[in-house]
This record gives C-alpha cells, structure tokens and sequence, in this order.
C-alpha cells in the first residue's frame, strides 16, 4: 500500500477509510468541542444542552468531509436521503455521548451526576470540568460506533468495490464526464477566440472605411480650391 492512498483517491478499503475517519473524526471533534465549551461557558446553559449545540455543527463537518473523502466511493442516489441516514446513526451517538457525559455532569439530565458526587478525580479536576472527561470518553465510544455504523450499514449496498466491475464502470463515466467538460470548455474558448478575431476583423474594416472616407473629404476639399 502507498503512502499517498492513505490520503488520495476514493477507496473501499476498511483501513484506509479507518484511518481518513480518525482525521475527520478529530477534526468534527475539534469542532463539536470548541462549541461545547463556548456555549457552555460563554451562556451557562446545562451541559447536556451545550453537548447538543456541539453535535449538530461537528455532525454538519463530519458529513461533508466524510461524503468527499472517506466514503468518496458510495454511489449515493439522494444526498438528502443519506444525510438523514447519517444523521440518524449521529443522533444514536448523541444519544450515547449524553449517556456517557450523564455520570460526569453537575446539571445534567437526572440531576447532579454520580461521578461528581462521588468527587472521583478528588481535587485533581474541579466537579464542575468532570464534564470535559466525559466528553473525551464519549467521543472515543461514538467515533467506533459512527466509523463502523456508516460503513457496514449506511454504505454496505451502495459502496463501489476496488476492482469491481462497476468501479471500472464509475470510473468511466467520470471520465466521460471530464472528456466532455473540456471539450466544452475548449469549444467556449475556440468560440470566445473566432469572436474575438471577428470583432478585431471589424474594427480594423472600420478604421479603414473611416480612412478611406477621410481621404476622399480631402480629396474634395483639394478639387473646389
């Protein structure tokens, strides 16, 4: 396997898709976090809800990233239809990671979480950061069951396999696709040129009939002196 697979090209195979996940992962995790923190700190609202805010907008950047890149290959009919689809499997994670941060918050969604009460980081993390520990559980449980979701259920039936029939077949008619964009956009550029050399054509018979009209004018001017 080449380096450059690891980051360039479509693929079905599970490891390097495995591994783009982690980079989009991190980086929806990044995302989700920062919006996290901010809403929770910056407005005060109760964990859970802050948790939410940071979901939606770390999901939005996972879909787009993941549909270009990780999973490139999936030949998917209705972009509506699939964001619904991984936004379903997201929405379980969600439910996983409030699961999850439940135990380490100060509000959340049965009250004061156990783990908080039970002060199990003693003074080492302040009760009301535990939430920030929990967070970091959960994203390691929902990443696996995000990856592993999409790629065994949502993209199971509609990924192009490498050296399957219809990769050949997807690969042709993108290249189709692309032959026929450039000779399209060569014909505008041909057709851009013979108007650009008519126009030129034009001006210069212009020029000319403007000069052969001069000369004539003067031509009589010279005949009545």
């Amino acid at each position: 396997m080449k380096i450059k697979n690891l980051f360039i090209g479509g693929t079905s195979n599970t490891f390097i898709q495995f591994f783009r996940s982690l980079f989009v992962g991190g980086i929806a995790t990044v995302v989700d976090m920062l919006v996290l923190i901010l809403v929770r700190e910056a407005f005060h609202v109760p964990e859970g809800v802050a948790a939410i805010f940071g979901f939606i907008i770390g999901l939005a950047v996972n879909y787009v990233i993941c549909s270009f890149w990780v999973f490139a290959k999936a030949k998917v009919k209705n972009r509506l239809t699939d964001f619904i689809g991984f936004a379903v499997i997201g929405i379980i994670g969600l439910g996983l990671t409030q699961l999850i941060i439940d135990p380490f918050a100060v509000d959340g969604m049965f009250g004061k979480g156990a783990f908080v009460q039970w002060e199990i980081f003693g003074g080492l993390i302040p009760t009301n950061k535990y939430y920030i520990v929990g967070k970091i559980i959960a994203v390691v449980v929902v990443y696996m069951w995000n990856f592993f979701a999409r790629k065994f259920i949502l993209y199971r039936k509609c990924e192009v396999e490498e050296g399957s029939p219809e990769e050949a077949a997807l690969k042709e008619k993108r290249e189709k696709q692309a032959k026929k964009k450039a000779e399209k956009k060569a014909k505008a550029k041909a057709e851009k040129k013979k108007k650009a050399k008519k126009a030129a054509k034009q001006k210069k018979a212009e020029k000319k009939a403007q000069a052969d009209k001069k000369a004539r004018e003067e031509a009589v001017r010279r005949n009545t002196k």
